[in-house]
């Protein structure tokens, strides 16, 4: 009979897990721009969902939210000096904030670009000085920090350094842009360097994770080329550089099984690779290179077996094995796009938010409303977490209760 009073809590504790879904880094759980939540409104009211908190002025950047453990993760700058902080879930307030390098300023918007990973009891972020810090998710307290451009010879690219750190195992991923050391893996509990490899200018997009014929790669988007490099060794296994332009590669590379998509905008265009194991390495081969998808400082997202995503200013549906177009339409405006129960979530740089069906035979909006825009474009990356979604324009930052 004793065990028996123990099941309404075991349902309870199942319940709580199963609607607590965290969205830990950059672009969600896998890094794919998908959210796994459910039960989330079908359409908004006119005005927007409900808005559970507000705030006015956190600080300077386009860094988007983590959000773990009852907090929400982001970067800042303020005061002469970058921060990584943690706010409460519930009620927006500072938790902790910690220094993480010296003011960044640019005329396309000031400030630290990257979101910050977490990982279990640590969270790494990368400043756009290029100040790497890891940190105690609790109270933020260092636990090691470094500068790679300092460390690994790079210099810091025109927009500042972007990346959002990928932790694989005991690894953490970033594209440093040194001579020898573009991409570096570090130990992530000391930051001692694993391995170097090449030497490409970094660029402004975010490593991913892949396995083909039981190869395990870094998948990147430097600022010269795709590139896929080993895991355990970070050799080289393959480059494509017709993807690049000589301006800005920014959107995080797409990997689907034994399939690599790539994309950038200032009239370059998108491609999709095919990998095979050969000869104990990995061969690219090049299935479509289309300028149908232009992805300019958002990524897609692929749902089923359709790409969706800003080519340029126009949000874009694209059948992701043959590159064919399936339709294309203005929608709220450039911006970005992520997908959350069956519907996708659209932001444009006016500060316009969509929600509209993922369907394949045309654009079906559902709902719109506007935070205003501002002297900078909204450039940063919606969030969807734990019922709630979470919208930055620099300073200001919103989070609306979007639970059915």
């Amino acid at each position: 009979m004793r065990n028996l009073k123990l099941i309404p809590l075991l349902v309870l504790t199942v319940a709580i897990t199963a609607w607590a879904i965290d969205w830990h880094q950059w672009r969600g759980p896998e890094r794919t721009g998908h959210s796994a939540e459910t039960d989330l409104l079908e359409r908004w009211p006119e005005g927007g969902p409900p808005l559970a908190w507000k705030l006015e002025s956190i600080g300077e950047g386009f860094s988007s939210f983590s959000v773990a453990n009852g907090r929400v993760f982001t970067q800042v700058q303020r005061g002469g000096q970058q921060y990584v902080i943690a706010l409460d879930e519930a009620s927006g307030k500072t938790v902790w904030e910690t220094p993480n390098g010296g003011t960044y300023s640019n005329r396309r918007g000031s400030g630290p670009r990257g979101t910050p990973t977490v990982d279990g009891s640590r969270l790494y972020a990368l400043g756009s000085n290029g100040n790497l810090s890891c940190l105690d998710v609790a109270t933020g307290k260092p636990v090691w920090q470094k500068n790679v451009l300092k460390e690994f010879g790079g210099s810091n690219i025109s927009w500042g350094l972007s990346e959002s750190p990928l932790i694989d195992g005991e690894r953490l991923i970033v594209n440093a842009g040194g001579n020898g050391a573009s991409v570096v893996a570090l130990n992530k509990s000391d930051g001692e360097l694993i391995w170097k490899s090449q030497s490409d200018e970094a660029g402004y997009s975010s490593a991913m994770v892949g396995v083909t014929g039981g190869i395990r790669q870094y998948v990147l988007l430097t600022g010269e080329a795709g590139i896929g490099v080993r895991a355990d060794n970070g050799e080289l296994l393959w480059r494509y550089s017709q993807v690049s332009n000589s301006t800005a590669n920014v959107a995080t590379p797409i990997v689907r099984g034994d399939h690599v998509f790539l994309s950038s905008d200032y009239g370059t265009g998108c491609a999709l690779l095919k990998l095979s194991r050969q000869n104990g390495g990995v061969k690219a081969e090049e299935v479509y290179f289309s300028r149908d998808m232009r992805n300019h400082y958002a990524s897609s997202v692929l749902v089923g077996n359709l790409l969706y995503g800003y080519s340029s200013s126009i949000l874009t549906a694209m059948h992701f094995e043959t590159g064919k177009v399936a339709w294309q339409d203005r929608s709220v405006g450039k911006g970005q796009v992520v997908f959350a129960d069956g519907k996708l979530y659209l932001l444009s740089e006016n500060g316009v938010v969509g929600l509209a069906e993922a369907n394949p035979e045309g654009y079906k909006e559902i709902s719109r409303f506007s935070i205003g825009s501002r002297e900078y474009p909204t450039w940063t990356l919606p969030v969807i977490a734990n019922g709630k979604l979470y919208l930055r324009d620099q300073g200001m930052v919103w989070c609306y209760n979007i639970r059915g």
